[in-house]
């Protein structure tokens, strides 16, 4: 079966995926903060609208991680509007990655969003290909830029991916591989993916990538059904009046909506 990218997983395949060029104000001059992430050993590369920090990390491959940034500022912006000065940070091991984003572990992610930056987590985030890297970057970035809090972890690990993988060129039954096992084999989800579902802590990884499927295609409907600009609009909607309220300004309850994406994962997956 193929690895697949959800918000910080390996995607399958060695497909490529040209980096368009852009044209934008330069970054802005680092913070204090910024400079200050480690006494020694920090380079720094430079994006048209990006800013890479590493650690003892090769400038070559930062080079290109400002690159990819700028491309998933662009489509971050897109959606939902800009401009979007990413702030990548890769530090020099998973361990680092973990202590910058104040967790204990990050076993098995790739790039996690942390206030205002992404932190790359550099033994997996290598191990992507080139369209996997630009996801997890996209996936981030929109969480730093969208916010999180207030929402259900559906909606917001669903409209990352939505965004990351709304120009990755990949079709559907390649990016939820897994779920579509699942639904081939007449086994769909009766509900909404929980915080639980989510949880990093070393359970069953397929099971954890249907959970990021799972997600995505309950936002990939929304935006299939009502457009774009309504699923954005949904979005920032429950962050101020909560979810439900959201859903039923569009004439849906949370059974109906489930109802509903559970149908259009069997359209798109079986």
């Amino acid at each position: 079966m193929s690895e697949q990218v959800s918000r910080r997983a390996v995607v399958a395949g060695l497909l490529l995926l040209s980096l368009a060029p852009a044209s934008a104000p330069a970054p802005e001059p680092l913070s204090p903060a910024a400079r200050g992430l480690w006494r020694e050993g920090t380079v720094v590369a430079r994006g048209t609208r990006s800013v890479v920090i590493g650690h003892h990390a090769s400038p070559t491959a930062l080079d290109e991680l400002a690159r990819r940034a700028d491309t998933a500022g662009l489509r971050v912006a897109e959606v939902l509007g800009g401009p979007v000065r990413p702030l990548v940070l890769v530090p020099e091991s998973a361990g680092e990655a973990a202590r910058l984003a104040r967790v204990e572990r990050l076993d098995g992610l790739a790039a996690v969003a942390d206030g205002g930056r992404v932190i790359v987590v550099p033994e997996v985030f290598a191990r992507l290909n080139s369209t996997g890297k630009d996801i997890v970057l996209t996936h981030e970035l929109t969480h730093v830029v969208a916010g999180t809090d207030g929402l259900p972890v559906w909606l917001y690990e669903g409209f990352a991916d939505y965004v990351g993988y709304r120009d990755a060129g990949l079709p559907v039954r390649t990016a939820a591989a897994e779920l579509a096992d699942e639904v081939r084999a007449g086994r769909l989800p009766s509900e909404l993916p929980g915080p639980a579902a989510f949880a990093a802590d070393g359970r069953d990884p397929v099971r954890l990538a249907r959970a990021y499927q799972e997600a995505w295609l309950a936002c990939r409907f929304l935006a299939d059904r009502f457009g774009e600009e309504t699923l954005v609009r949904l979005y920032r909607d429950a962050q101020v009046a909560g979810v439900e309220r959201a859903l039923a300004s569009l004439g849906l309850s949370a059974a109906t909506l489930t109802a509903r994406w559970r149908a259009y994962m069997r359209d798109q997956l079986a």
